[in-house]
């Protein structure tokens, strides 16, 4: 007799492959993905959820998704079963039974999001949809001095477009910290929760800001505003990434072993 059991699994996938995550009729979404693939392997149908949405053309990381199912196969080998029968441009990187009540969104305390610029002069001929290429320059110092006036506890409507109805427009963003490169430019931004679009729409106006469009000072007065007309616009979402999610108790901690043992020399 076969038991059923709740496992939870961390995903990537890239975003230009598909339309968004979640399952969508006439659209191939991650989530219809990942469900497909488990009918393949097993014959049962399931609902997958995922830790939160992501539109077309984003991408993830380490998206966490949980899912109950009833199957022989334990953790290790349902992981080995499943990547056999996805869908190219999608991953899952690790899967652990967990407890009973453990749900993706609801028990996440928040999540790290990157956005990645490409500032070479000319349009970079690899990865074109994996980020967002800007060829005027920016200025690093403003867009950080721009960037400390959003970090804490705001009202972000005026950084976040009209979409699915939330009781609060409220949300805390803990630290936005910047990778620079020879030409890659990225910020990281960790929050309690992020708004429809609000991500993009931090990178938009930090882009005006790093062109001299806008003033690292006018930021908190566009916060104050709650107006979205006030702030920049709303960057595509190729250089978008769900970097992880965050939860109370530990998941995916133990080190990763292969058939071979640990796959590579580092484990992140």
């Amino acid at each position: 007799m076969r038991a059923m059991r709740n496992v939870r699994l961390q995903i990537a996938y890239d975003g230009s492959r598909f339309h968004g995550w979640q399952r969508q009729e006439g659209f191939y979404s991650v989530q219809e993905a990942l469900e497909d693939a488990y009918r393949c392997v097993t014959g049962d149908s399931v609902v997958v959820h995922g830790a939160g949405r992501t539109d077309t053309g984003v991408h993830a990381l380490r998206q966490v998704a949980h899912v109950h199912v009833e199957t022989r196969l334990e953790d290790d080998r349902l992981r080995h079963a499943l990547n056999a029968h996805l869908a190219e441009g999608v991953v899952v990187r690790r899967l652990e039974t967990c407890r009973d009540d453990f749900h993706a969104r609801f028990d996440a305390r928040g999540k790290r999001y990157m956005y990645v610029i490409a500032t070479a002069r000319f349009r970079p001929p690899f990865g074109e949809k994996l980020c967002h290429w800007c060829e005027q320059p920016l200025d690093l110092p403003r867009m950080r001095a721009a960037a400390s006036e959003l970090v804490g506890e705001h009202d972000f409507s005026a950084l976040a477009s009209s979409g699915s109805p939330r009781r609060s427009n409220v949300r805390r963003i803990q630290s936005i910290h910047f990778i620079a490169r020879r030409e890659r430019l990225a910020f990281v931004v960790e929050g309690n929760g992020f708004l429809y679009n609000m991500v993009r729409t931090i990178a938009g106006t930090l882009i005006q800001v790093g062109r001299g469009k806008v003033a690292p000072s006018e930021v908190r007065e566009i916060l104050e505003s709650r107006e979205r007309k006030n702030a920049g616009p709303t960057a595509p979402p190729e250089g978008l990434y769900l970097v992880s999610v965050l939860y109370d108790e530990p998941v995916f901690a133990r080190r990763d072993r292969g058939p071979r043992g640990a796959p590579g020399v580092f484990q992140y």
